[in-house]
């Protein structure tokens, strides 16, 4: 209740500025408060980049009206979606063929520059996904450049950029299948100068949810800024997350599956997870030359799992579903990470030639603890990177970069461990421009991510698991240009891994050591607007090689194929704008998955011992379609329904049989006074 008054008065005052901003005509510039971005905002920051990138538009986002991050993703070249709820209130997100099943621990998922994550090495990355509906823009990029923003940067980065304040006051309302009943309420405003500026964002969403999995969520951000004189900005960011969900790891039986069964495998299990953070930018134009960029965070997350006991393991009636007892396990997690960050970029003439230099620093501390345990876990690390940009001619650019990262993870407690490293992660990119609208660009580079979940490594004794960080050797090659309308990006990539931990239903999901592996294939992003209003656009990720070498304890699995990562994907949407009408038909294809390290095919259940289901997922398509009309400038509709077919798919294998969303239709409408 105090924090809906707080941002009840915030919307009031912020409504003020703007009301006095819209009587000054002394004031018409644009403000963007800092933040950190991993690509940029123009084409030349593009061409700029030594790896493959792809940017979600805010044309791109209002036009899909997705409810989730993950329902935007799925379109982008090279990542993979294993949609286990349509709500996506947890992630699943692979990446070049690795695994949308292992907590994206190989994907650098930040907001604003700020990792979203529990803690890159005691928090599951899972926990916590924020609503696209805060949502500008999204950057994705793979490369050496990812190095600037490990750990965990063996794919790439994801960064989810915010809303930035705008003057006046707008809502949003959507309604739809499954009961979703969604508002949003856009407040900003600044001051008659321009040298002050705030905005708010509040989130509520509330849906009985496919298979009656319902949730409810509220996410609020208030972001605020200042000019400290001619040449530099201050901002602040605040968020506060807080959502019910209910939904668990238990699925459907196969028979369930068939017949088509709505109901909720686990009626009374509940996910509970909150989340509050803050976030400081500064930024300095020291001149034109030099820019210093820094960065504070501090976030607390409890994520709290509430599930009912089964009578066993095998006890999933093929009609009926799961026989419960009345054990109630609670597993109550909290979270706290904080960081800093400083940037220093600068444009300098040294050895004869044009050069952009960027060196940073982070420091950065996490800790996890669970209700009812008397262990805790501690993380610290540091790390040093610098990259530098030769331009050595007017189309030939080499980009060296190194990454030292210095990690230390700690258990405390009844029991102790600790476990440490220093690792240096050196990268090379090159960009080569063979036309004015076409590049030629590659890398090699270091990959390196943490050993998995420390909560995962801990033993009975005072030690910790021997799962050491994990290493790989990372290689890419890529064309990218636009011609007479026409876009197109196509690369090349292997990742060759020395010591990859992989989770598998087979292991009860527990991450485990694969030894070597090695995931190698191309992804593709081409477009074309017609004249007459039409455009067709469409992605492909085609993954031969995603395969174990060697053998994993006693299990042969040379050969086998890594787990949830389809040999194929892709989309092709087919757009239509003319005068204030704009729609799209977006056809996806996600091909077959195993889920297991053996390769199984058939669809089995569990053992006694691990309630996780094993067997190969078949391919799907999906056909999704978007409409939006502006009927002045302040009212906008809109329209989705989302698997027109009404497919029926296997999307996971957990404990049974997650079934993906059927069809959906949603309806709805923005104003901006």
């Amino acid at each position: 209740m105090k924090q809906k008054k707080l941002a009840l008065a915030i919307i009031s005052a912020l409504s003020v500025m703007a009301q006095a901003n819209a009587q000054s005509t002394s004031n018409n510039k644009e403000i963007e408060l800092p933040r950190i971005d991993v690509v940029g905002n123009s084409l030349e920051d593009i061409k700029k980049t030594p790896g493959a990138v792809s940017i979600v538009t805010k044309e791109e986002i209002q036009l899909k009206q997705p409810i989730s991050t993950e329902a935007v993703l799925k379109t982008v070249p090279g990542i993979t979606i294993k949609p286990e709820e349509e709500s996506s209130i947890v992630s699943n997100i692979g990446m070049r063929g690795l695994s949308s099943g292992d907590s994206n621990k190989y994907v650098v998922i930040l907001e604003d520059g700020v990792p979203i994550a529990p803690g890159a090495f005691t928090g599951n990355q899972r926990y916590y996904n924020p609503r696209v509906q805060r949502m500008e823009s999204i950057e994705v990029l793979k490369g050496s450049s990812a190095l600037k923003y490990g750990p965990n940067n063996v794919a790439g980065v994801i960064n989810f950029k915010t809303k930035q304040p705008e003057d006046g006051f707008a809502i949003t309302t959507r309604v739809g299948s499954f009961g979703y009943k969604e508002g949003l309420i856009e407040a900003g405003g600044k001051t008659a100068d321009g040298n002050m500026i705030g905005g708010i964002n509040i989130v509520t969403i509330d849906s009985d949810g496919f298979q009656h999995k319902g949730y409810k969520t509220e996410d609020v951000m208030l972001k605020a800024g200042m000019a400290l004189g001619d040449k530099q900005w201050l901002g602040v960011k605040l968020t506060h997350y807080d959502n019910e969900a209910n939904i668990s790891y238990r699925g459907l039986s196969l028979a369930q599956f068939q017949n088509r069964v709505k109901d909720n495998p686990a009626p009374n299990d509940y996910f509970y997870t909150q989340r509050n953070s803050i976030d400081f930018n500064h930024e300095w134009n020291i001149n034109p030359d030099i820019k210093l960029s820094s960065l504070m965070y501090y976030t607390k997350m409890n994520r709290d799992y509430h599930r009912y006991g089964v009578t066993s393991n095998l006890a999933l009636n093929s009609s009926t579903g799961w026989v419960f007892n009345d054990t109630l396990g609670k597993n109550d997690r909290d979270f706290e990470r904080r960081g800093f960050e400083s940037r220093l970029k600068i444009n300098h003439n040294n050895f004869g030639i044009k050069n952009e230099l960027e060196v940073g620093v982070r420091l950065a501390d996490e800790k996890f603890t669970q209700d009812g345990s008397t262990i805790g876990y501690q993380g610290n690390n540091y790390a040093l990177f610098a990259e530098n940009k030769f331009y050595i001619n007017d189309k030939f650019t080499l980009i060296p970069g190194v990454r030292v990262e210095n990690y230390e993870l700690k258990r405390t407690g009844t029991k102790t461990g600790v476990t440490k490293d220093t690792v240096l992660v050196p990268g090379l990119g090159s960009i080569y421009q063979i036309s004015p609208n076409t590049q030629l660009y590659g890398s090699v580079y270091k990959g390196f991510a943490a050993p998995s979940n420390i909560s995962d490594l801990s033993l009975d004794d005072n030690t910790l698991a021997d799962l050491p960080a994990q290493v790989s050797t990372n290689y890419e090659i890529g064309v990218r240009g636009t011609e007479s309308g026409l876009r197109h990006e196509l690369t090349a990539f292997l990742i060759d891994f020395k010591n990859q931990n992989v989770t598998s239903n087979s292991q009860n999901g527990t991450p485990t050591t694969a030894g070597s592996t090695i995931h190698q294939g191309f992804e593709m992003a081409a477009g074309y607007a017609f004249k007459n209003g039409f455009s067709l656009d469409g992605a492909l990720t085609y993954i031969p090689v995603a395969k174990f070498r060697g053998t994993r304890g006693t299990s042969a699995i040379d050969g086998n194929r890594i787990t949830y990562t389809p040999e194929f994907a892709g989309n092709i949407t087919l757009g239509y704008k003319y005068e204030k009408l704009k729609a799209s038909l977006v056809a996806s294809y996600i091909g077959s998955q195993f889920t297991d390290v053996a390769n199984t095919t058939a669809i089995a259940a569990g053992t006694s011992s691990s309630g996780f289901w094993t067997g190969k997922l078949e391919s799907y398509t999906l056909l999704d379609l978007h409409t939006s009309y502006s009927v002045d400038k302040q009212l906008s509709i809109y329209g989705t329904i989302n698997n027109i077919t009404d497919k029926n798919y296997i999307a996971s294998l957990r404990q049974g049989i997650y079934a993906g969303p059927s069809r959906s239709v949603m309806v709805g409408a923005r104003y901006k006074f």
